[in-house]
């Protein structure tokens, strides 16, 4: 009975270990840094010392490099050219033949061999091919001092935790090519834009100044002439905001490798007005656009609400569903009656042109003295 209550406890051990790695893996778009957090949980589930992973380069299948590492033997950390160029488990995982019991191979490191000081006593590590869909991605390696001959249970749980990573890395590696492939359609959209918009903007301020200097060398009326500069003034003014917003658009990438809800709360945290944030179904994935463009949504009306609001808290609910982003942003500020506030006022122009862009929905709510609330709908099907 007692040792069934171990097992039955221990089982339980793994389980708690391995769902928090699972986790770890599932949030971070990171990957080395959740390498060096899963590699710290192997050490802990399975009483190891030591760990490192080993990945292949994205542009060069037969070229591998250091991703991460947990308690390298000295020797290894002072001299690091130690753990540069091929070793006998990255040799055998390229060829193809990484793979004993359940993908499990025990080896001597090549990289400690003839080494007796700084090495920790170690001398052997287990080395766990990583795959996704059948694509090698690198190999992780676990060793310890007392090494001992790991049970087919810890074999297969080190199995489990390989292919955890696999699909980690190749989903992490994914979202990254992603956000590549959404800035180039985000700057080709710019272009389009200023093609469209500034051009042929200016080429019609420059139409209307070519007018006004042809009735000038004629003797023209001079209200005529009034008229062509007047609105080659519009014109310039309606291309001057034009460009405002193109130039908002066309800095860096906002999000900096953080998901949308770690960098709103980085905005939030880093507002002089106390923010109050809510958010449920963080955890998906949304296309890069739409979180840069949530990202200067949520951006800007937070410095509506500490430069011209004069709120003293603010509020921001995000919602995410498979089908609809919801963001709603309150602050307890100063209102404004919506009815006297020009369309064109820039902020709430860029507001509204953003959302616009996302194919949303925005809602102003707002009045003298009872603060403001934008309420945005974003589809994501």
């Amino acid at each position: 009975m007692g040792k069934d209550a171990d097992k039955l406890q221990k089982r339980n051990r793994e389980l708690s270990i391995l769902n928090n790695i699972a986790q770890v893996l599932n949030q971070s778009v990171d990957i080395n840094q959740a390498l060096r957090d899963v590699l710290a949980k192997v050490a802990e589930l399975l009483d190891l010392q030591t760990g490192w992973v080993w990945l292949q380069r994205e542009d060069d299948e037969n070229a591998s490099y250091l991703a991460a590492f947990q308690n390298l033997p000295p020797v290894l950390v002072e001299k690091p050219e130690k753990m540069e160029g091929g070793c006998y488990c990255l040799r055998t995982f390229g060829e193809g033949d990484l793979a004993g019991a359940a993908n499990v191979n025990v080896v001597e490191c090549s990289r400690l061999h003839g080494l007796v000081d700084g090495t920790d006593g170690l001398r052997y590590h287990a080395s766990i091919p990583l795959y996704a869909h059948g694509k090698k991605l690198g190999v992780l390696n676990v060793a310890s001092t007392d090494w001992r001959q790991l049970s087919p249970d810890d074999l297969q749980l080190l199995y489990t935790i390989g292919d955890m990573l696999g699909i980690a890395v190749e989903r992490v590696r994914l979202f990254n090519q992603s956000i590549q492939l959404g800035a180039v359609k985000e700057r080709n959209r710019l272009a389009r834009e200023i093609h469209d918009t500034l051009a042929q903007g200016l080429t019609a301020v420059s139409l209307q100044l070519e007018s006004a200097d042809a009735l000038l060398e004629a003797d023209a009326n001079p209200q005529k002439i009034r008229q062509f500069v007047q609105h080659a003034l519009s014109l310039t003014q309606a291309n001057l905001e034009e460009a405002r917003r193109s130039v908002m658009d066309l800095r860096a990438a906002p999000l900096e490798g953080r998901t949308l809800p770690e960098a709103i709360t980085d905005l939030a945290h880093n507002c002089a007005v106390p923010v109050q944030l809510e958010m449920t179904g963080s955890n998906q994935p949304l296309p890069p656009r739409v979180e840069v463009g949530v990202y200067r949504i949520t951006q800007e009306a937070l410095t509506n609400s500490e430069q011209h609001a004069q709120a003293q808290q603010a509020t921001i609910r995000l919602a995410i569903t498979p089908h609809m982003l919801h963001l709603t942003i309150t602050d307890d500020g100063i209102g404004f009656d919506s009815e006297l506030v020009p369309r064109s006022r820039f902020g709430l122009v860029g507001l509204n042109e953003r959302v616009r862009l996302l194919n949303g929905r925005l809602l102003l709510q707002t009045s003298p003295g009872q603060g403001t609330q934008l309420e945005i709908d974003i589809p994501l099907s």
